[in-house]
């Protein structure tokens, strides 16, 4: 079997290369990245696209089993374009269907595409999302992987193609980037938070998580032409989260308690409302989707995987 991924060098691609050079598979890798990364065993396969390519259009070998598309534009912290959509859908709509049509031509069997949470939304005040709950993206982000994902189904609809779609919420470990990296140098720190009173529910997904996930879509008849939520078993509060996380530092969490509505309206004022919204609101995933029609259950569980994450991101300061 040959397994091209994209986005090898990243965050969850990198430990999905590591996984998979370890696991008995009988897979050749094939990556494809746009500079050679000289720290892959030789036994995998590197296409490298020149500078003035189109990423997406680098040519892929005939033999390819299973693509699992996981480079993309994503979170921007300190988004600097005037079109923030338009950059978004040139990466994650254009790019993605480029390297599809490719798939769709060299009869590629199975093309897993890397999508979000953020597909479903920002927030669950009542119910867990779902995947048959409708689409309601809040942010560009998320819009341009729902456009993707309606455009693949478009593209490989009849073919000999199957089409599998992931929408993970956040991915953590103790080297995540982006948001999460953030919170774990607060955690690091011996500042009281205003965490007290939060009985908010998040949903979030370990990178051992995640990649045992995908690694179960490369092959498993069932998921062929379905859309998975994926997500650790248990749903946390943002307090819980601090705690673990300060466990696995070896440190104690200290909380003060500051009214909701305040928080809210203080966030505002100082146009933080997205951060309020992630810390002190609710998300949380159903995954009872694939745990029914793959038999899938995560082999770490969200309280070692939390103490996990904070240990590594002490050995790695050390």
């Amino acid at each position: 079997m040959y397994v091209l991924i994209t986005g090898a060098s990243g965050f969850v691609g990198s430990q999905l290369v590591k996984a998979l050079s370890n696991q008995n598979l009988a897979c050749q890798l094939v990556v494809l990245s746009r500079k050679k990364n000289f720290n892959l065993s030789s036994n995998i396969l590197q296409l490298v696209s020149e500078p003035s390519d189109n990423f997406f259009e680098k040519e892929i070998p005939e033999n390819i089993d299973v693509i699992i598309h996981l480079a993309g534009r994503a979170h921007i912290l300190n988004e600097q374009t005037t079109d923030p959509l338009s950059e978004f859908r040139k990466v994650n709509v254009e790019g993605t269907l480029q390297l599809a049509r490719q798939a769709l031509d060299k009869k590629v069997k199975r093309f897993i595409f890397m999508s979000s949470i953020g597909v479903n939304g920002a927030v669950t005040p009542q119910q867990p999302f779902t995947e048959e709950a409708l689409p309601q993206p809040h942010a560009d982000y998320a819009v341009s992987k729902l456009e993707a994902e309606e455009e693949l189904k478009k593209l490989f609809a009849g073919s000999g193609t199957e089409l599998v779609i992931i929408r993970p919420p956040l991915v953590y470990a103790g080297h995540a980037p982006g948001n999460f990296a953030r919170l774990l140098k607060l955690v690091a720190t011996n500042l009281t938070l205003p965490f007290a009173g939060t009985k908010n529910k998040r949903s979030f997904v370990a990178l051992e998580n995640l990649v045992d996930f995908i690694q179960t879509c490369i092959e498993h008849p069932n998921a062929a032409n379905q859309t998975f939520l994926v997500a650790d078993q248990t749903s946390i509060s943002t307090r819980e989260l601090v705690q673990y996380l300060k466990q696995g530092m070896g440190k104690k969490a200290h909380f003060i308690y500051i009214p909701q509505p305040l928080m809210k309206l203080g966030a505002a004022c100082i146009g933080k409302s997205k951060l309020y919204e992630q810390l002190f609101e609710s998300l949380e995933v159903d995954t009872t989707k694939a745990q029914k029609l793959l038999g899938w259950t995560a082999p770490l569980s969200t309280q070692q995987a939390m103490l996990q994450a904070g240990q590594n991101y002490l050995k790695m300061k050390e």
